[in-house]
């Protein structure tokens, strides 16, 4: 028999989250899965079991994975070493190989497994499954040790979204499926590009229109100077908070994804502790949140 209290706590959660499930029923929620959440085993199961929940309950969750310490680990095995640049990796024709390798199979397969183990019903894609990620080569400039000369860095095969067709997406998001997506696109010349799964993920909330885009870190969100948490900002926060270097280095394409995503329509996006067991489930179903909300315009 449960305790009086912890049956009167159960109880409490229980109608803390209710409201939330009523308001977000049929609702797609786009979630990028990466960080220390990929990598944990307790972590990893919690995602899961978050995932199918949300599912079972009313709400579309697609999943969005990156992948780059499996890729790294796999390249250093091959005795190839990575270059980056501003945080992407230089990816040659060989260094492609392995990125779809890793990401359109073993992660995106043990993440589809592991899905399917806590009971829901997970599909793997690469956005090159009825070319519903189209990609651009990334052409990158920057200042040459000469004054105001610059240079046009090769990146390889890293590219950026040039359009998404939400087709497949939408149809299994809608159906009993768990769309579960490795940050792949095929060019106009058919050949596979890297891309960003911040990005990705982004897009396939803006064409969607999305009611939420969640993004997983190794941080507990986005913090001020002191340290301590900020949520309820608007674009135009994180404009300021950019322009002033409390947002800095990698958490600026971060907040650039999220910005972009509330322009496209995207009712709101979270960025949250993917650290935190059930994190997913306590952004979206509990009145504190684990994480950093971000709207269109500041509430009131």
């Amino acid at each position: 028999m449960i305790e009086k209290r912890r049956a009167h706590q159960i109880a409490d959660v229980l109608i803390e989250a209710l409201p939330y499930i009523q308001r977000f029923k049929n609702k797609t929620v786009v979630v990028k899965f990466g960080g220390n959440a990929m990598i944990d085993e307790a972590l990893k199961h919690s995602f899961a079991r978050d995932i199918v929940l949300m599912k079972l309950v009313g709400l579309n969750p697609i999943v969005v994975h990156g992948g780059g310490p499996q890729i790294g680990q796999v390249l250093t095995k091959l005795g190839k070493t990575s270059a980056f640049v501003d945080g992407m990796r230089v990816t040659d024709s060989e260094t492609m190989d392995v990125v779809e390798m890793v990401l359109g199979g073993l992660v995106n397969k043990e993440i589809v497994n592991l899905l399917n183990r806590h009971g829901g019903k997970a599909v793997g894609l690469t956005g090159k499954d009825g070319d519903f990620i189209r990609a651009r080569k990334i052409h990158l400039t920057k200042l040459a040790d000469e004054a105001d000369a610059s240079e046009i860095i090769d990146l390889g095969y890293v590219g950026e979204v040039s359009s998404i067709d939400p087709a497949v997406v939408d149809m299994l998001g809608r159906s009993d499926f768990i769309p579960v997506i490795a940050p792949i696109g095929v060019g106009d010349d058919g050949r596979s590009y890297n891309i960003n799964a911040d990005l990705v993920a982004g897009k396939i909330a803006e064409v969607l229109k999305a009611e939420k885009l969640i993004l997983l870190t190794n941080t507990a969100g986005i913090l001020d100077k002191q340290g301590d948490l900020l949520t309820g900002l608007s674009i135009k926060d994180i404009e300021d908070l950019i322009e002033d270097g409390t947002i800095s280095e990698g958490m600026i394409p971060k907040t650039r994804c999220a910005t972009d995503a509330l322009k496209g329509g995207v009712g709101s996006v979270h960025i949250i502790d993917g650290r935190v067991e059930h994190a997913v489930l306590l952004e979206l179903f509990t009145d504190q949140g684990v994480g950093t909300l971000l709207r269109r315009a500041s509430k009131g």
